[in-house]
């Protein structure tokens, strides 16, 4: 048994309820002993725990422990003080409960509540233990608890698909994580279930549906799987919370982590490989690609080609990261640090010499500001090539900038004869006058950019100075007001302009960007939604950009209509995309490649789901037909010839017979013909079941029914007993009771010839979500994991010498009808030896509707 201790918060952060702290004494602290599963030994760690603390001084009492009459558990139980427990009737029964008033008066310096996830019965203060241990908190007493991980509230709908077992009792994964100490008692699963095959577990009775059901080996494994990443989470945000606290900015080097960064340009792949090579070099290592995105969501790169680089670094088990930032160096380098990331990849400048130059590129800025972590900078095909040009600069139309000439023209003009008759009456000044001037270049700047701007900015100077300046009629200023008047709305006027002109080019893009990304998000939403056929996206794709027509073909191929413009987009290595209705601008492309990127991914899919339907019953056929080569070859030949010999001795007239003599040679041949016909019916069920042509006729049928008449199916008595436990307990199944009943008399015949004298075949059954299981279960030799799959060859007698033993087809015979029924049947070790046989059928009905043992 192992454990390790993990300490994961500050004294005292417990959430308050119920009881206030005592003034001037901190509130607890809370340790856990975490396991994977029932029987790994927290409570006997929990008790340990606290003799230990008791030898060294402190005050400590068990307010309860749960020892389920576990001998080594209760022994450790002495020498501490017991609280007694508090006696709770409900419905007519008598319940004990911890006694928190008992505990809060007492007031130790250490109690131990064990069961951390139970729930009190009705009557006491609070519904759930893991209240009852807050207030304790809360009252500054420590509290040493238990809990198994499948009680976290976050992971209970994943245990429950793993074991079938909903667990109502949960408890809130903050609390947990904001304990001062973790500690993970850990058993791997082969120890546990011989521990729980010796009884020191649960008692005799409830042995067997417990390594049936809840104790598999494969439930256990991912049970503790689960367990450790849990744990090891929360060292990681322990070690993280710590370097936070402690302002550590330095890189901790506890394991590996590599970050790559990319731009989304054609050397993504080249850098994503990189990296994973240098992430695989150490054990553990852990790879993140990181994007950085101006915060503007103006500049941005090819969604496609980010689309194809997340796939291939989520492919090399990595993670994809986006962070929004205008410094892209130290925003990689923050990210880095964020991370405790040991290694960062980042590709060689594509820019050409002279910019390089000129200015330093994002390589070299980052090795700067790196500090203590490693900078590999990677060539790659496209550095020094130079920037790709952007798509879409949010430029004016032709027909707006015609209009804005003339607008720079005329609009002065205009204004000029405007004032000049209604000055006189309105007694406009001089910056009145100016102002309008200014509002009428701002307004061609609106209309036709910044070049507009600029001549009516020139046109209204003149007019201006003509017309309104003193002295009039005269391009002449006097005075320095009015040349300053005049420079100051030259000046005004050209900055405006330019800043309007700017601020609609950015509006313009960001809205484009902002189309963009809701468009992209849509198409991301329906392929999580499983939207992922290559008909929907390709009518999604028809939708979005308003086209008549939305197809794939071979790349190069015509036929397209001469009078419909034609879009056609790469989509793999010899497929296209073509759209037909209307010409695209630039910047709707961008948005293209994407919707080729996923419709390529669909069509991989597509592809290697057509593969697999093909190969599959290819793969069938083979083994049906090897199957029934070898038992032509083999099996046929040895009841005939036994009933070949008996037959042709009775008709010698050489030998002169006794009655003995010719009863036993016709029973022989009798017994060989009886063999003989079982064979020839297993050959025609399993070819059959190769040619798809067996007939089922599928209904509710009882385990508890199926079991009686299969045994009286087999040919001799069985050489072992045979028990029943649980049959009418589950539901029924749907499956064709004949058939169902030659699958259990082949399994029941095959573990009562392996079973040694006097040990009982055991017939169990289980419900496990929808489906029902039945277990065959001997004590015989068993099969080493290597052969397990080879006892459902045709032709596998293992472990036996004797041909006479069996025909070698019964357990093929078996798998097939089982599957052919909807079911599956696996071999699993019995614990203490000997081999279990698990049919698994679909149940008739839900199985809630039926009562099921609760382990």
């Amino acid at each position: 048994m192992a454990q390790g201790s993990l300490p994961t918060g500050t004294a005292g952060a417990t959430r308050t309820a119920g009881t206030a702290g005592a003034p001037g004494r901190r509130p607890g602290r809370l340790k856990v002993f975490l396991g994977a599963a029932p029987g790994v030994g927290k409570t006997y760690r929990m008790l340990d725990e606290g003799r230990r603390r008791a030898r060294r001084g402190a005050d400590v009492v068990v307010a309860l422990a749960e020892c389920h009459r576990r001998p080594r558990t209760e022994a450790m139980l002495a020498g501490l003080e017991l609280l007694p427990r508090r006696r709770v009737t409900h419905r007519g029964a008598a319940h004990t409960e911890l006694d928190l008033d008992a505990v809060l008066t007492r007031r130790p310096e250490v109690a131990l509540v064990d069961d951390l996830a139970h729930t009190n019965v009705p009557g006491v203060l609070h519904t759930r233990r893991w209240e009852d241990v807050e207030t304790l908190l809360a009252a500054g007493i420590d509290v040493l608890t238990t809990l198994n991980i499948e009680h976290l509230e976050s992971l209970n709908d994943v245990v429950r698909k793993i074991t079938g077992v909903p667990q109502r009792e949960t408890v809130p994964d903050d609390m947990v994580r904001r304990a001062w100490q973790i500690e993970l008692v850990d058993l791997p699963p082969e120890a546990l279930r011989r521990r729980l095959a010796h009884g020191d577990v649960y008692p005799p009775e409830r042995i067997d549906a417990a390594l049936s059901h809840y104790f598999r080996l494969g439930n256990l494994t991912a049970l503790r799987e689960l367990a450790l990443l849990w744990v090891a989470d929360r060292v990681d945000e322990t070690l993280q919370r710590y370097r936070s606290e402690h302002g550590i900015g330095g890189v901790w080097e506890t394991r590996e982590r590599v970050v790559v960064a990319l731009t989304g340009g054609a050397e993504g792949a080249t850098l994503i490989r990189r990296a994973a090579r240098i992430a695989a070099r150490s054990s553990g290592g852990d790879l993140l690609a990181v994007h950085v995105a101006r915060s503007d969501g103006l500049v941005g790169s090819s969604p496609a080609a980010l689309a194809r680089q997340r796939q291939l670094v989520e492919s090399l088990g990595g993670s994809y990261h986006t962070v929004v930032g205008d410094d892209v160096p130290a925003a990689l380098v923050e990210f880095a640090r964020a991370e405790n990331a040991t290694q960062l990849v980042v590709g060689v400048s594509r820019r050409g010499r002279p910019a390089r130059l000129a200015t330093r590129g994002v390589g070299e800025r980052v090795v700067e500001r790196s500090e203590d972590i490693d900078v590999h900078l990677v060539t790659h095909e496209r550095a020094g090539r130079g920037l790709p040009r952007p798509a879409g600069t949010g430029r004016l139309t032709g027909a707006r900038r015609t209009v804005g000439f003339a607008a720079g023209l005329v609009l002065p003009v205009l204004l000029t004869v405007l004032l000049r008759r209604l000055s006189p009456d309105l007694h406009f000044n001089l910056t009145s006058q100016t102002l309008l001037f200014l509002l009428a270049v701002v307004a061609v700047a609106c209309v036709g950019g910044v070049v507009s701007a600029l001549l009516a900015s020139l046109t209204a100077s003149l007019l201006l100075n003509y017309y309104f300046i003193p002295p009039t009629g005269r391009f002449t200023v006097h005075g320095v007001n009015n040349v300053l008047a005049l420079v100051a709305f030259a000046l005004v006027a050209v900055t405006v302009a330019a800043v309007v002109d700017r601020s609609l080019r950015l509006g313009r893009r960001a809205a484009s960007a902002a189309a963009e990304a809701a468009t992209l998000s849509s198409l991301a939403g329906g392929i999580l939604r499983g939207e992922h056929s290559v008909p929907l996206l390709l009518q999604r794709t028809r939708e979005t950009f308003g086209m008549e027509t939305a197809e794939l073909r071979p790349r190069g191929e015509g036929g397209g209509r001469p009078d419909a413009p034609e879009i056609a987009v790469p989509v793999g290595d010899d497929g296209e995309l073509v759209l037909r209705g209307r010409a695209l601008p630039a910047t709707e492309h961008r948005v293209l490649t994407a919707f080729a990127a996923h419709l390529r991914a669909a069509l991989d899919h597509a592809r290697l789901a057509e593969a697999v339907a093909e190969v599959e019953p290819v793969k069938a056929a083979d083994r049906m037909r090897t199957a029934l080569l070898a038992a032509v070859s083999h099996d046929l030949r040895t009841p005939l010839a036994g009933s070949w010999a008996a037959i042709s001795s009775l008709r010698s007239r050489e030998v002169e017979f006794s009655p003995e003599d010719r009863e036993e040679l016709l029973a022989t041949a009798e017994e060989s013909l009886a063999k003989l016909n079982r064979l020839v019916d297993n050959l025609l069920d399993m070819s059959r079941i190769q040619a798809g042509a067996l007939t089922l006729r599928l209904q509710p049928t009882a385990f508890a029914d199926v079991l009686p008449m299969a045994l009286d199916t087999l040919p001799e008595a069985p050489a072992a007993p045979v028990a029943a436990k649980g049959l009418d307990a589950v539901p029924d199944v749907l499956a064709d009771p004949p058939l169902l009943e030659r699958v259990v008399a082949n399994l029941v015949a095959n573990a009562t010839r392996h079973s040694p004298p006097g040990r009982p075949v055991t017939v169990a059954a289980s419900v496990l979500d929808s489906r029902v299981e039945l277990r065959v279960i001997d004590r015989g030799p068993g099969i080493s994991p290597a052969h397990l799959e080879r006892a459902f060859a045709p032709f596998q007698r293992l472990g036996d010498t004797d041909n006479t033993t069996g025909l070698g087809l019964g357990l093929a015979l078996s798998r097939g009808l089982t599957e052919a029924m909807g079911g599956t049947i696996t071999p699993e070790d019995t614990p203490g030896g000997g081999l279990t046989m698990v049919v698994s059928l679909p149940a008739a009905r839900p199985p809630a509707d039926c009562p099921v043992p609760v382990l």
